[in-house]
């Protein structure tokens, strides 16, 4: 269906009036980069005070559970959000996830016993699945993708602000105002979010012209549940090949395969499957679940080695990554900026998994001599990759649906990335502790394998405790082990590699600077997602910027 031309400034459908002026949309980010920060912040705070609530609340054994019950609802309620988003209408479902966080936040503050912070926090995760979604769904909506990379380095920026200051902050706030402020601090910076997202932020309504798919829905909250819980606990609370495990799988791929079927037939599906029908959707929701598998891992591993091995402080754990970050986020300005003035992508998408590749091999070359001044360049490389890869992952998926599923190819991206981090850490968790107590067998002998018995991650006390010999056998042990877990990470680097080397270079939505638009150097059968038949996408686009 050929849609009416509108020219740069007029809304659709109607002639001469003014664009909006760009301050407007930059307001508009601002109030998002809030709401970012707030969904950052949260686990990066409260893992310092973890000790401190044991000591005051008891429940020791039950500590996990205040993370996976965050991980869960957050994992299970994403693409939900998503979904919700499309059908309603973005704003009043991203301030209603706001205000379950927050609603969240309070009841976790006052908690009195383990078991009601657990159940606090996971209302509190509720909430956090729809405050990163709702902020990619809405910059969807609002910026073309072809302006939109102007925004990715101000996001990257606020997340490494908040991974570097996230454990600061925590720490301080724990040890002068008491764990319960870990949760009291989101409040002020909520209120802010809220403040300005009501003033500032004003898009079209939307009426829904089905129902919501519950079935669909239960399929789904089960199966990533299942996945979830497997890798959180493999490895760790149950043996890999425990009955406990097998059964998760089991009903995990069960109501995954129950899910795809239920989506074939359901008039509104949560997750419609023909988004996957674009080549450049799945091979970002691949690039991103990759990613997601490497970054965390990587930023498990590094702060241990640099304590472990380079006898670095665990106070201040958010600054020992701080050249991956701030290359991170350097990189990824550059090619925000690049892609908007040029309208080529497929560059970053290989650019950045060579570079994660080549900084993931060089991280796994590091052993007990390796300065910090060297393991700071090798974070620089991978940090280098990674600005490549995190927001242009987004970016491509969203130009490549139709404006009404831009809130599922956000929430999906997001929910992909969370997964491969998710695997990411069990998988590579697993391959660490094994080498680490192989080594710490053969170097230290029975007493090696007594002190690892229980974990093969020591904490700083427990490290200082050992005798010489030992603390040098461990120090040997966790070498080996991250040279293992970063080898493997560069082996799903290749993974992602070869994936990149299938986008297609379609041209983004949007005008080009000074009116100059980008040759089409996609093939035929790819189209930019405001392209297809019976979406309006440029119109609604001009449409909401003028309600800004």
């Amino acid at each position: 269906m050929a849609e009416t031309e509108t020219k740069p400034g007029e809304k659709a459908g109607e002639k001469g009036k003014e664009a909006p002026q760009p301050r407007s949309v930059r307001v508009v980010m601002m109030a998002l980069m809030v709401t970012i920060l707030l969904a950052m912040l949260d686990n990066m705070i409260v893992s310092p005070a973890m000790p401190t609530i044991v000591g005051d609340l008891g429940g020791m054994e039950h500590l996990s559970w205040v993370v996976t019950a965050y991980m869960l609802a957050t994992a299970a309620s994403t693409p939900i959000w998503g979904k919700l988003g499309d059908m309603y209408g973005r704003k009043g479902v991203f301030l209603t996830s706001i205000v379950i966080f927050l609603l969240g936040s309070v009841l976790s503050g006052m908690a009195q016993d383990m078991g009601q912070l657990i159940g606090f926090r996971a209302v509190q995760g509720l909430g956090a699945g729809g405050l990163m979604v709702g902020v990619m769904a809405i910059i969807g909506e609002l910026v073309t993708p072809r302006e939109r990379g102007k925004y990715m380095g101000m996001m990257t920026g606020v997340m490494a602000v908040a991974m570097i200051g996230g454990p600061l902050v925590g720490g301080t706030i724990t040890d002068h105002l008491g764990w319960r402020w870990a949760f009291y601090i989101n409040l002020p910076l909520g209120a802010v979010a809220l403040a300005m997202v009501t003033a500032v932020l004003h898009l079209p309504k939307k009426k829904a012209e089905g129902r919501i798919d519950y079935l669909g829905a239960a399929l789904l909250t089960v199966g990533i549940s299942s996945l979830v819980l497997v890798t959180t606990w493999g490895g760790t609370e149950y043996a890999w090949t425990s009955t406990v495990i097998m059964e998760l799988i089991a009903i995990g791929v069960v109501a995954l395969i129950g899910f795809v079927i239920v989506q074939k037939k359901a008039a509104e599906p949560i997750l419609p499957l023909h988004i996957f029908r674009s080549l450049n959707f799945t091979l970002m929701s691949v690039i991103g679940f990759l990613t997601g598998f490497v970054m965390f891992g990587a930023m498990l591993f590094l702060p241990l080695y640099q304590q472990a091995v380079q006898g670095a402080s665990a106070t201040n754990s958010g600054l020992l990554l701080l050249p991956m970050l701030l290359s991170m986020m350097v990189v990824s300005f550059f090619s925000g900026r690049f892609t908007t003035s040029t309208g080529k992508y497929k560059i970053f998408p290989i650019a950045g998994t060579v570079l994660m590749v080549l900084g993931l091999f060089l991280l796994a070359q590091m052993d007990t001599d390796t300065s910090r001044f060297t393991s700071g360049l090798y974070m620089a490389v991978l940090g280098a990759g990674m600005g490549c890869l995190m927001q242009i992952t987004m970016l491509v998926a969203q130009n490549s649906v139709e404006m009404k599923d831009m809130g599922v190819a956000s929430s999906s991206a997001t929910l992909f990335r969370t997964l491969g981090s998710s695997f990411g850490v069990a998988i590579m968790g697993a391959l660490f502790n094994s080498r680490v107590e192989d080594t710490m067998a053969s170097r230290a002998g029975e007493l090696g394998g007594k002190v690892t018995e229980q974990s093969a991650q020591l904490d700083a006390d427990s490290l200082a405790r050992l005798a010489a010999p030992v603390r040098d056998a461990y120090q040997h042990a966790v070498s080996a082990g991250t040279h293992s877990a970063f080898l493997l990470g560069a082996v799903i680097g290749v993974a992602a590699l070869v994936a990149a080397l299938f986008v297609k270079e379609v041209p983004l939505r949007g005008a080009a600077p000074k009116d100059s638009e980008p040759k089409d150097s996609g093939s035929g059968d790819e189209k930019p997602a405001g392209d297809a038949a019976g979406d309006a996408a440029p119109g609604a686009r001009e449409a909401v910027a003028e309600a800004v």
